[in-house]
């Protein structure tokens, strides 16, 4: 097997995808780790992982940052809506400097009439990479769970209420650690060329269920409340989320912005995300987990944020 470039390496994908590629025991010096700050992987470099630099944004640093790999793992930005000019200059230094393969980080229904505008630029960058002349795999990832429990569910619970306009949309969320799984599995196995995988967790559930179980499991009820696309926008701006992406800008420390999240609402409302599949196990041998497993791996946590939220 030839070395993998992984771009975005000292993000959470990236630093998970490459405990587990060393783990499944794939050198380290045939790991090329792109990142804009080299000094946040110095500890890979000591490693003896290939660190170097790389700029989505300056597509002069990307030929020099991806030669010598046969495969790229691009882990999409996370600036919804700006993300397509950065992916094609990862896209064409991949194709321009010998890369042959280009695993990427897709999303779980990018046909066109999918509101959610995140699809846009997902559907966009798969179009690219077909595009390019390199074999391509697109690992099209549900909704995170971790996202939606770990990072949006302490406001939940603190507030007692969980504001939707998903109207009893489903959606079979997946915990990030069973996407880089399957990742891996298709960076260290053969014949995944030219394939598209929805990667999804093993039942499509409702907000309300979810809503449920946490409730269940911290102790403290959390009370599902129905609004329009409008009264999540106004739920959105008080609190002070920007409506459109901005780089770096986190809120609570996640980078939110209102019309990717009101979209993808809309998105589960009208039905779109209501994929549920079996390619988890298919390629890494392991079941998916749950929300409810999620939840209740992280249960003394969520517990502890109840109590800290007592009324």
């Amino acid at each position: 097997m030839g070395k993998i470039v992984i771009t975005g390496a000292s993000g959470q994908y990236g630093r998970m995808a490459t405990d587990k590629l060393i783990a499944k025991g794939v050198a380290p010096s045939d790991l090329i780790l792109i990142t804009r700050t080299p000094a946040k992987l110095a500890e890979r470099a000591a490693q003896n992982c290939d660190v170097r630099y790389g700029d989505f944004d300056k597509p002069e640093t990307l030929a020099g940052a991806v030669k010598s790999a046969e495969k790229m793992l691009l882990i999409s930005g996370t600036r919804v809506g700006a993300r397509i000019p950065q992916h094609k200059a990862a896209i064409d230094a991949a194709a321009d400097n010998g890369v042959k393969h280009i695993i990427y980080t897709s999303f779980v229904n990018v046909e066109e009439d999918n509101p959610a505008i995140v699809t846009l630029d997902h559907r966009e960058t798969e179009n690219l990479i077909k595009a390019s002349g390199c074999a391509w795999t697109f690992l099209r990832d549900a909704h995170y769970a971790d996202a939606m429990i770990l990072n949006a569910g302490p406001g939940f619970i603190a507030s007692g209420v969980w504001m939707t306009s998903s109207n009893g949309g489903r959606e079979a969320m997946v915990w990030r650690e069973d996407c880089v799984n399957s990742a891996v599995a298709v960076l260290t196995q053969d014949g995944h060329e030219n394939q598209a995988y929805p990667i999804t967790g093993p039942v499509s559930e409702t907000f309300e269920e979810v809503a449920a179980m946490l409730s269940e499991i911290c102790g403290k009820e959390i009370k599902l409340v129905e609004t329009d696309d409008d009264g999540m926008y106004a739920h959105f701006d008080a609190l002070g989320i920007p409506r459109e992406p901005v780089d770096d800008q986190t809120v609570a420390g996640i980078p939110w912005n209102s019309d990717d999240m009101v979209s993808f609402e809309r998105a589960l409302r009208e039905g779109y995300l209501d994929i549920c599949t079996d390619h988890v196990e298919k390629l890494t041998g392991h079941k998916a987990r749950s929300v409810r497993e999620l939840i209740e791996a992280n249960a003394d946590f969520l517990k502890q944020v109840a109590k800290d939220n007592a009324a």
